[in-house]
C-alpha cells in the first residue's frame, strides 16, 4: 500500500481495483460512528454518495456540532470510494486523539472548522493563481504561488499590495486544504 500524508499524518491509501456502492456505505457509517465518540448526532452528519463510486470524485465529510460546521474532503486518489476511505481514515486518527486526552475537542473543532462559502473561495483561489478547477496537487500550487509573489510583490516594479495580499490569501485556502 501507498502511504499518502493528510493533515500532518500517514496514511495508508487503499487501491480499490473493484468497490461497490455497498462498501462506500459502509465507509459512511463508519465516519458517523466515529463522529459519534466526539458527541456528534448522526443527523449532523452529510456525506454525499456517488452512484457510479469509481469515477474520480472528491468524498465529502460535513458535520456540525456546538454551532460549527466543520468539513473535510479529499480528492488526491484515483477513485471516489479510494477519497472516501482516506476521509475515514484521517478522521478516525484525529477522533482517536480526542478521545485518548492528546488533542482537546477545541482544537479538533478548528482543525476542521470551515466557513460555509469555503468552496467558492477554493475555486477563486485556484482562478487567481491561473489552475485548473481539479488541481490539487501541493507542489504546482506552491511553484504557482512563489512565480506570482515574484510579480506581485510590493518591492518590485510591477509589484502591487492588493494583489499579493489576494495571493497569499489564496494560497492560504489551498494550503489548508491540501495539507
Amino acid at each position: 500500500m501507498v502511504k499518502v500524508k493528510i493533515k500532518g499524518h500517514e496514511v495508508e491509501a487503499l487501491s480499490m481495483k473493484t468497490a461497490s456502492n455497498r462498501r462506500a456505505l459502509q465507509f459512511k457509517n463508519m465516519i458517523v460512528e466515529k463522529l459519534r465518540l466526539v458527541g456528534v448526532k448522526k443527523d449532523d452528519v452529510e456525506i454525499p454518495l456517488e452512484s457510479i463510486v469509481t469515477k474520480k470524485v472528491k468524498a465529502s465529510v460535513t458535520w456540525y456540532s456546538k454551532n460549527h460546521r466543520m468539513y473535510y474532503s479529499n480528492n488526491s486518489q484515483k477513485t471516489f470510494i479510494e477519497n472516501l476511505y482516506l476521509c475515514l481514515k484521517l478522521l478516525e486518527i484525529e477522533i482517536n486523539q480526542v478521545v485518548s486526552g492528546k488533542k482537546t475537542i477545541t482544537e479538533f473543532v478548528h482543525e476542521f472548522q470551515e466557513d460555509i462559502a469555503v468552496d467558492d473561495e477554493r475555486k477563486d483561489a485556484r482562478e487567481f493563481l491561473g489552475l485548473e478547477h481539479d488541481n490539487h496537487d501541493l507542489e504546482i500550487i506552491d511553484k504557482k504561488y512563489k512565480e506570482l509573489a515574484k510579480e506581485f510583490h510590493p518591492d518590485t516594479p510591477n509589484g502591487s499590495t492588493e494583489k499579493f495580499k489576494k495571493l497569499n490569501h489564496a494560497h492560504k485556502i489551498l494550503r489548508r486544504e491540501l495539507q
